[in-house]
């Protein structure tokens, strides 16, 4: 399955930027061209992808009524790697679906990554393609640090062991059959998931964790703007200072 593996090279996928969901919880912002320190947010997530040496290729995946404003957002951006910029679908899953299998198929590791995660850095990048390439998926995540509790009825029912829970993060990179496979399955299915790695879980693939960070934040809410810009103004740009390594194991 897996079609690429550590050597002298780095190895190399496309992304898939998922943007075309629907804001609900803005107020009316549409979150991915919402401007970030004067740039929109969604130029801070495609840039990052395109400066990654490990990345090809670039799909971004939009709401119909922003495939004008995106394509030339990556116009005026200058984007090498952008190859296009396509209509998604009616949920994530059929989004996603749509981006991966527009991407050439001459790349066997396909990342998915939240539009409205601006400050992903080039470290987070590298580490998570480079475990797929080795294991199939992977994915970046955070220890959780509130207790979390589960509820039935509106009353506690569980209290899981914190120490076993992480809050997951994109990019989320996978082979590339074992995603198209796992999103056919899950659309075909009407399976309701809420990322990428659910669906591959769905057909039995375990995927791998490596490590996030707390500026990895998705822009969810207003004051999400507010907290990015000060990670930007405290860091500058994270996704072009961070230098992009690679592991050697």
């Amino acid at each position: 399955m897996i079609k690429f593996k550590f050597g002298k090279k780095r190895p190399v996928c496309a992304a898939v930027i998922a943007a075309a969901g629907s804001a609900s919880r803005m107020g009316g912002t549409d979150k991915t061209l919402a401007l970030l320190e004067g740039k929109p947010v969604l130029w801070y997530a495609i840039r990052a992808f395109d400066l990654n040496p490990c990345v090809q290729e670039i799909v971004v995946v939009v709401r119909e009524d922003q495939v004008a404003a995106v394509a030339q957002l990556c116009e005026d951006g200058e984007f090498e790697k952008v190859r296009t910029v396509l209509v998604g679908g009616a949920n994530r899953v059929e989004s996603v679906r749509i981006g991966a299998d527009s991407v050439s198929k001459e790349y066997g590791l396909i990342a998915v990554h939240d539009g409205a995660r601006p400050l992903v850095s080039q470290r987070i990048i590298t580490e998570t393609v480079e475990k797929a390439a080795r294991f199939g998926a992977a994915a970046p995540a955070i220890p959780v640090k509130d207790t979390v509790k589960r509820a039935e009825g509106g009353t506690v029912a569980e209290t899981p062991d914190r120490s076993t829970l992480f809050a997951v993060q994109t990019p989320q990179v996978f082979d590339a059959d074992l995603l198209r496979a796992a999103l056919k399955d899950a659309e075909d299915g009407g399976a309701s998931v809420t990322d990428d790695c659910a669906a591959v879980e769905r057909i039995g693939m375990r995927p791998v964790l490596t490590e996030g960070a707390e500026e990895n934040l998705k822009i969810t809410t207003p004051v999400d703007l507010e907290i990015a810009a000060l990670y930007l103004r405290k860091e500058g740009s994270l996704c072009a200072s961070d230098t992009a390594t690679t592991s050697t194991g």
